[in-house]
């Protein structure tokens, strides 16, 4: 495959190509959400959900370590079914997961990059910045590998480090004691499916460490450093999340939270720094943003293009000029941008989580059945895993349906869709 080379990317690149999609859409997009669901153990949601990615992070660890690729997932789903629909399905559908998460990051870059100014919460400025951070990450993508890890590096410094000086002075500043970790309020105060459906979108807070799958073509030491990457990235993300949800929880009310939950950082920097700590957090959020986004069109690319190679996928160049990885690219943020105008912030995260959880299951069930030797993979481990995305997928489904039953309708036509166009591809493809 033309494009990238191996061995261009470092341990550290690969590292802040996972923090810069898991950071920028994970704190500043789904917190808020997350304590709409959970009230004031939205902080502890973020860790048990961070506990339920470590499990499912062990199937993609011993894939990794056996089967090191650019493309990544969609090479493990064919090791696990083989070359056919439900490899092709389940790669497309976890690369359109990918998608989505890019439209939440890029509406969460208007919806934080507005604070800055006097506009309403609803303006049509959201999608249309939205819009313009996936075109530049577009052409930050087509520069290359080497502008992509320089670029992500830098930006992942400025990211951790300024939203650790954020957290850490929220807390100072709202005279934070460890004794305020645990909650006043009792569990009873929301419903178990309510609390459950907190840790779906926290657990899509963490899913960003699967884009360091794609990238086992590039990395240096891939059977090592691709694992490494990954548990590195979630350790570092569970600490910054734990940090910041403390940070605002310390400054805001669950209702103020609640109230802001697109730009939940901006508004509690605001009681504890001023005008001051709102220009930073923006800042802040605006890095984070746009490496996330970066970093995710650059995983997706990948994938779409090893699928593409391997003849899983109908390919048309559309007239247009330079490789199948280049036309992926535009393919990619077209969807990208499609999404953003369309749905809200709200609506995007719940479809990704769906989509997310579906291929979770796939992946861990499949090993569990066909490659658990293969890869010397610990059955229990694997079966705690599926358990545990079960019951949150589960709880997700039931909010969803009870509350806004378009989402459902969207991710299971949208699964159909893909399956039977695989069917149809593939079949035809055979009998040429």
């Amino acid at each position: 495959m033309e494009g990238y080379k191996k061995n261009s990317l470092s341990l550290t690149g690969a590292v802040s190509l996972g923090t810069g999609v898991m950071i920028g859409a994970g704190i500043f997009a789904l917190l808020g959400q997350v304590a709409e669901l959970s009230g004031q153990w939205f902080p502890i949601a973020f860790l048990v959900g961070a506990i339920i990615s470590g499990f499912s992070a062990y199937s993609y660890i011993k894939l990794s370590n056996a089967y090191p690729s650019a493309g990544g997932i969609a090479t493990y789903l064919k090791k696990i079914y083989g070359k056919g629909a439900f490899t092709a399905s389940g790669a497309l559908l976890m690369a359109f997961s990918m998608v989505i998460n890019e439209s939440l990051v890029a509406r969460t870059f208007g919806s934080y990059t507005l604070q800055l100014f006097d506009v309403g919460d609803n303006s049509v400025w959201v999608p249309i910045l939205g819009v313009v951070l996936l075109i530049t990450a577009f052409l930050i993508n087509i520069s290359g590998n080497n502008v992509i890890g320089k670029s992500s590096l830098v930006m992942a410094i400025l990211k951790i480090g300024g939203i650790s000086i954020f957290a850490i002075g929220g807390l100072w500043a709202a005279g934070f004691s460890f004794s305020e970790v645990v909650p006043s309020s009792s569990l009873s105060e929301y419903p178990v499916s309510s609390y459950l459906g907190a840790l779906a979108l926290s657990i899509l807070a963490y899913k960003g460490f699967t884009t360091i799958t794609n990238s086992g073509g590039e990395i240096i030491n891939p059977n090592k450093n691709v694992g490494r990457a990954i548990i590195i990235s979630l350790a570092i993300c569970t600490l910054i999340y734990l940090l910041v949800a403390f940070a605002v929880s310390s400054n805001l009310s669950i209702e103020e939270i609640i109230q802001s939950k697109d730009y939940s950082l901006a508004e509690a920097s605001k009681p504890a720094f001023g005008k001051y700590g709102l220009w930073f957090t923006v800042g802040i959020a605006i890095v984070a943003t746009i490496s996330g986004v970066i970093a995710s069109v650059f995983a997706v690319s990948r994938m779409t293009a090893m699928l593409t190679d391997m003849d899983l996928i109908p390919h048309n160049h559309f007239g247009m000029p330079g490789g199948i990885q280049k036309h992926m690219l535009v393919y990619t943020v077209v969807s990208a941008i499609a999404l953003t105008v369309l749905f809200d912030l709200t609506r995007i995260a719940s479809l990704g989580a769906i989509l997310y959880l579906v291929m979770d299951i796939g992946i861990h069930w499949g090993i569990l059945k066909n490659l658990r030797k293969e890869i010397k993979a610990n059955a229990a481990i694997i079966g705690t895993a599926i358990i545990l995305d079960l019951i949150v997928l589960g709880a997700f489904l039931w909010i969803k349906i009870s509350s806004d039953v378009l989402v459902v309708i969207v991710a299971v036509v949208l699964t159909i869709l893909v399956f039977a166009g695989e069917k149809w591809f593939l079949k035809r493809t055979n009998n040429t």
